[in-house]
């Protein structure tokens, strides 16, 4: 079971529940390649909106009929924590700041120095600076049959309504026709999992968290191979992922 604040680990039954329950709303080709990606990929709500056509597939010169790309190549703008052509900076307010001993001695000298010599200290000016997380690209193939059926559905629909895509057009556009938002569109894939499927605790890491899950727990995978696919910087981050997941805690309780 999830720990608190975690997203929960869907089984495969529920995760055809969610694909069922999307055909009875509105969208459903939109919605439906928004949570195969989710599923099938393991991208995060903030990549899947600033996805672009041509990360998926390949346009003619009128933009009227597209290919599928066999991986997708996910730019390291997108990842997490990064500025993605300013589609998703965030306002940023330093809330604590750390040091290493060494450096914090000498922050310390230079303090007294200057309180000694009269001068206004100003605590900013001593801050280590900010790491930037310049994020993490990664090749992620498009093997799954129904992710790849979601998707051409989806870009057909598209071109039926737009007439013509540019490679630079989002992937993903709400009803308005703008970009999703990351959090626009993480907020509507909590919807889907928990109002539309009543899935208690799902979020939009949802899919992700159950993608590594069967990649490490089921599949025997190497975590090596799931650090790949999750685009982590630290393999210790995808160690998270090796929880036994729901089914299995819960099949343990049932034995006693």
């Amino acid at each position: 079971m999830p720990k608190s604040g975690q997203a929960r680990v869907l089984t495969a039954e529920q995760q055809d529940h969610v694909f069922d329950v999307i055909q009875h709303h509105r969208h459903p080709e939109k919605n439906t390649a928004i949570m195969q990606i989710s599923f099938k990929l393991g991208l995060r709500a903030q990549e899947i909106a600033l996805l672009q056509i041509k990360e998926i597939a390949k346009l003619n010169p009128s933009g009227t009929d597209f290919k599928l790309l066999e991986v997708m190549s996910l730019p390291a703008a997108y990842t997490k924590g990064a500025d993605a052509m300013g589609r998703s900076k965030t306002q940023y307010k330093r809330r604590t700041v750390s040091f290493d001993v060494a450096s914090f001695d000498q922050v310390v000298r230079q303090v007294e120095a200057l309180a000694k010599a009269g001068v206004e200290v100003n605590p900013e000016d001593f801050y280590p600076p900010v790491r930037k997380h310049r994020g993490k690209s990664r090749d992620l193939p498009m093997v799954d049959a129904a992710l790849r059926a979601a998707l051409t559905d989806h870009l057909r629909l598209r071109i039926e309504k737009a007439g013509t895509l540019k490679p630079s057009s989002p992937l993903f556009i709400t009803q308005k026709g703008g970009s999703y938002s990351p959090n626009t569109l993480q907020e509507h894939m909590a919807v889907i999992l928990r109002d539309w499927a009543c899935i208690e605790k799902a979020s939009s890491h949802s899919g992700r968290r159950s993608l590594i899950t069967n990649v490490i727990h089921k599949q025997k995978k190497s975590v090596k191979v799931a650090q790949k696919i999750a685009g982590h910087v630290n393999p210790s981050t995808t160690l998270i992922y090796e929880e036994p997941p729901e089914g299995q805690i819960k099949e343990a309780l049932e034995n006693i």
